[in-house]
């Protein structure tokens, strides 16, 4: 069976038809711009949408994405101004801003960015010491995104940031930081224990202060008391004391208390005596000892006397 000529001409047509419609139309993505060349020679810019181009004509001829592009840096080594070598990478993030200056500015905008990168933090870490590296990554940071941003305006890409990711020493100067924290910890912890114990015992002396001071207040206190009860003892006792002489002269004043007088003084004078003879071996006995009579007149002559007196 054979095909018909003029069917064969459809289907050619038909497909050449179809090309024509396939390069002819172009949707373009959210965040992307393409850049459309005409006969060779830059023609325009195509945004976010829907767009028609001239078949044979028109041309695709670059791709870019707007988004902001995380670019790492391969690791590499600087030295520093002590003379050591140190291994470093880090995060380049950058953005096109200009599709068509990244397309015709440059060949490859990442790859130069890169290399720019990697040449600022040498001459960066070049001007540093090893110590100094880990403590000026702000710094570093910030000089590479000044340095790769300048150049790379002219090709329609901004530069956001910059960050150090790895800092790699060499392995024996690795371990010398090693044993110099170490031994900086084990310092630090040393004068943590030495003002631990410089203050316990001043906490231990202060409550020794205070536990004397209590005490000797405590003792000041109970001797005040004792001294306040004996003088207040002393003081009844005199009062008693007085109280019992006036109502002693008042019985003497009444009637028969003079020979009541007499009778108590002969039983003391007696009971001491008594007593006396009781302790005592030896004894030396008064010339008049039977003369009780006179011993209690004498007393009873006192009494009066003292009566008159008052």
């Amino acid at each position: 069976m054979s095909l018909n000529p003029s069917f064969l001409v459809l289907i050619g047509l038909a497909i050449f038809i179809l090309i024509v419609f396939v390069k002819t139309i172009r949707i373009v993505p959210q965040t992307e711009a393409f850049i459309i060349e005409r006969l060779g020679k830059y023609q325009s810019t195509l945004e976010a949408g829907f767009h028609i181009l001239i078949p044979f004509v028109d041309k695709l001829a670059y791709e870019h994405t707007l988004k902001e592009q995380a670019v790492h840096v391969p690791p590499q080594t600087c030295i520093t101004c002590d003379n050591i070598s140190v291994e470093m990478d880090g995060i380049l993030y950058l953005q096109v801003v200009d599709p068509r200056k990244a397309s015709y500015g440059i060949d490859n905008y990442r790859f130069a960015s890169i290399q720019l990168a990697q040449t600022t933090m040498r001459s960066v870490i070049g001007r540093l010491e090893l110590d100094k590296t880990f403590e000026e990554r702000d710094s570093i940071n910030i000089a590479v995104v000044d340095a790769v941003d300048k150049a790379s305006e002219p090709w329609g890409v901004k530069v956001t940031r910059y960050e150090v990711r790895n800092i790699e020493p060499p392995t024996s100067i690795k371990d010398a930081m090693e044993k110099q924290m170490r031994a900086e910890r084990e310092k630090r912890a040393m004068i943590a224990e030495s003002e631990g114990e410089k203050q316990a015992k001043i906490n231990r002396a202060e409550g020794d202060k205070q536990e004397l001071i209590a005490r000797s207040e405590g003792e000041k206190q109970k001797r005040i008391n004792e001294a306040e009860g004996r003088a207040a003892e002393i003081e009844r006792v005199a009062i008693a004391t007085a109280k019992g002489i006036s109502q002693i002269a008042q019985s003497i004043n009444q009637k028969g208390g003079i020979q009541a007088v007499n009778l108590r003084v002969a039983e003391q004078y007696l009971s001491e005596f008594g007593k006396l003879a009781e302790t005592n071996n030896t004894m030396i006995i008064p010339s008049n000892l039977s003369d009780v009579a006179g011993m209690v007149a004498t007393a009873s002559s006192v009494i009066k006397r003292t009566q008159i007196k008052s």
